[in-house]
């Protein structure tokens, strides 16, 4: 009875962890903050586990000070990354594939993540928005949210622009950004669009990708290429 009501107390908090989690918005979470999420979260489901199935108490401890050691090691790594140089950017673009590893100079790469496509963490207008690559897009399209969190007043947008998409016909509104930061990647005055309607992620379209000077995916690794001073 005891060990159903541990089970039951870690599946509690596992979900009170998911919940915050998914309230918070990725774009603004700090990156070390997302590692402690999902090791904390690991630790959780795995000594759910080991409960259930009854392990001694002695192991329950060890595979915990485990997960703690696990914890506490890539917290470090994070806050020493600059220290770390290219080792540091690499792991952190292993282990968050939308922060991408810088490639070059001019250039970054993101490898692709567990959906099947290629996710950026832009930084438009000194906001953090986190943006699918589409090259079917003709613009970058921001979401509402987005559009917000980097400044616009979305109750004043004029949605004078329409797009054709799979699910049809799409309003948004004309807006310009003054800077999208990619990597070491710096394109400015790019022409954007808030859509109207709902969107999952905000796009980050051809008005941003033919500025630079090239993108490619090889193995599954999409790279960007600014172009030079």
């Amino acid at each position: 009875m005891t060990r159903t009501w541990i089970v039951a107390g870690l599946v509690a908090l596992g979900a009170i962890i998911l919940l915050i989690e998914s309230s918070t918005d990725s774009a603004d979470r700090p990156e070390s903050v997302r590692i402690v999420y999902l090791v904390v979260l690991l630790a959780v489901l795995a000594t759910a586990f080991i409960v259930r199935r009854s392990a001694p108490s002695s192991v329950m401890i060890r595979h915990a000070l485990i997960w703690i050691a696990i914890g506490v090691a890539l917290f470090a790594a994070y806050t020493v990354k600059d220290d770390l140089g290219p080792l540091g950017d690499r792991m952190l673009g292993e282990l968050l594939p939308d922060r991408g590893i810088d490639s070059g100079p001019r250039s970054v790469s993101f490898r692709t993540s567990g959906d099947g496509h290629h996710h950026v963490a832009a930084e438009i207008d000194g906001a953090r928005v986190r943006m699918l690559v589409d090259t079917g897009a003709s613009d970058v399209t921001l979401t509402q949210a987005d559009a917000r969190r980097i400044g616009f007043d979305t109750t004043r947008l004029v949605f004078t622009q329409r797009y054709m998409t799979a699910n049809g016909m799409v309003r948004g509104a004309p807006v310009v950004l003054r800077e999208v930061k990619i990597g070491p990647i710096v394109v400015r005055n790019v022409r954007a669009s808030v859509s109207e309607g709902a969107l999952a992620s905000s796009l980050l379209g051809l008005s941003y990708l033919n500025r630079l000077e090239g993108y490619a995916v090889s193995g599954g690794t999409l790279t960007l290429t600014g172009r030079g001073p």
